[in-house]
């Protein structure tokens, strides 16, 4: 499968074009320029050959962007590992200084290069396609990307100029482990993700709300496998001005539905505050497992005993969901990177875990038998079986004759019992009480 780069200027669609051709909203499009950051990956099939698209942020150069080096950067790392070039130009403003930059940089790349002309939507716009010829990249393509009128004859011609036998760049993997790493603004997330892969995958800079859209990547290294889904931090719906950041901040809890497991990630110095809390919160509601991560470590002024009992405090405000890892790191300085990756194996393994009935049997209801259901009005209560449920995350039914009358006070003593007799740390548990 061959992987292929949308590359231009800002503000010329290509988020739109690759939304079309992935199936799907997974790029933030909007008439804001520069709203794309980082490598944006997905997948595409057309006439029965499938391949890889990658968007990109809008190359420009000298202008007030902030993160126009970074992005120019990622830009580049795409045209670099990309097979062919998609070079979107837009058809109303003609042939700008940055499109004659772009222009020399697709050409010393010597990828195969197709000349995409956008928001051609009449034919009197078709006029205004031919001065871009004037680029010496060959035949150009007309297309609107908006309501997908050309995308057929680009995609055509896509398909020709991509080599047969390319390498093969991992896109999204349903089948594999999901883990998504969410979080405030400027705590770190994407410096993980960075220190994770060993490379600049995601644009890292000190303004909080650098990263936009929630950018997944295969990880295959140290005897892990699973897709790494770095999200848009997330601030309180008061602070959400911008439509943009209400989109990103729409994209991560998205992405906290779909994910298997969330690292958690928090400022040392700023400590648990209400909206980790409503963050943790949310992992918790949608039944999903958690790791902790406290980091900036290195800038926490230190007594003995510090972290011991800056532990103990974390984990009587998560109470009583309190049984997870909790891991001090400094991403900067990569302290305990890996300590993340194996909670982050351990805690999937924990969330994953089907128990044979049997053994649940043979293990809880010795422990019922000797600590019954509180009598209730004269009726006593008997759990004479239990199971766990084929649900996503850990469940159990326990089967007894008055279940109207089981509290939730013996429901957590259940759910304690289970997580002492069989490793649950990390993941949420579910009991149900059903008639026998």
């Amino acid at each position: 499968m061959s992987l292929v780069a949308i590359v231009g200027r800002p503000n010329v669609g290509k988020s739109t074009l690759f939304n079309r051709l992935v199936g799907g909203r997974k790029a933030i499009v909007d008439d804001t320029a520069g709203v794309t950051r980082d490598r944006h990956y997905g997948r595409c099939e057309w006439c029965g050959r499938e391949f890889s698209v990658v968007d990109t942020g809008g190359y420009t150069n000298n202008s007030d962007d902030v993160f126009e080096s970074a992005i120019r950067r990622q830009v580049e790392i795409a045209i670099d590992e990309s097979d062919a070039v998609i070079f979107m130009v837009e058809a109303a403003t003609g042939i700008t200084d940055y499109d004659a930059a772009i222009a020399d940089v697709v050409r010393r790349s010597k990828k195969p290069v197709v000349l995409c002309v956008n928001k051609v939507d009449t034919g009197e716009k078709m006029y205004d396609a031919y001065q871009f010829y004037a680029l010496g990249l060959g035949e150009i393509w007309t297309i609107s990307a908006a309501n997908g009128s050309g995308t057929g004859d680009l995609l055509d011609e896509v398909l020709r100029v991509l080599p047969e036998d390319a390498a093969p760049e991992e896109g999204d993997r349903p089948d594999l482990p999901h883990i998504a790493i969410v979080g405030k603004p400027n705590v770190g997330k994407s410096s993980l993700t960075n220190a994770l892969l060993g490379e600049e995958r995601n644009i890292v800079t000190p303004v909080a709300g650098t990263t936009r859209d929630s950018i997944s990547t295969y990880y295959n290294k140290f005897g892990h496998e699973f897709m790494l889904v770095d999200t848009a931090g997330m601030r309180r719906k008061s602070k959400v001005h911008e439509d943009l950041e209400f989109y990103s901040v729409m994209r991560s809890i998205r992405v906290i539905e779909q994910a298997d497991v969330c690292v958690l990630m928090i400022d040392a110095n700023s400590g648990m505050e209400a909206q980790d809390m409503n963050i943790f919160n949310l992992i918790q509601k949608n039944r999903k497992a958690c790791v902790l991560v406290v980091n900036k470590w290195d800038l926490f002024e230190k007594e003995s005993n510090t972290l011991r009992d800056y532990e103990k405090a974390l984990r009587q405000r998560l109470s009583p969901f309190d049984d997870l890892p909790i891991i001090f790191t400094s991403v900067t300085r990569k302290q305990r990177i890996m300590d993340v990756l194996e909670a982050v194996q351990a805690v999937y393994d924990n969330y994953s875990r089907k128990i044979p009935t049997a053994r649940l049997n043979d293990t809880m209801l010795p422990i019922i038998e000797e600590t019954p259901p509180p009598a209730w009005k004269g009726k006593y209560v008997k759990i004479k079986y239990l199971t766990q449920l084929p649900t996503r995350f850990p469940s159990f039914a326990f089967f007894c004759n008055l279940p109207q009358y089981v509290k939730d006070p013996y429901k957590r003593f259940l759910e304690n019992q289970l997580r002492q007799n069989f490793d649950f740390c990390g993941c949420p548990i579910q009991i149900y009480i059903r008639q026998k």
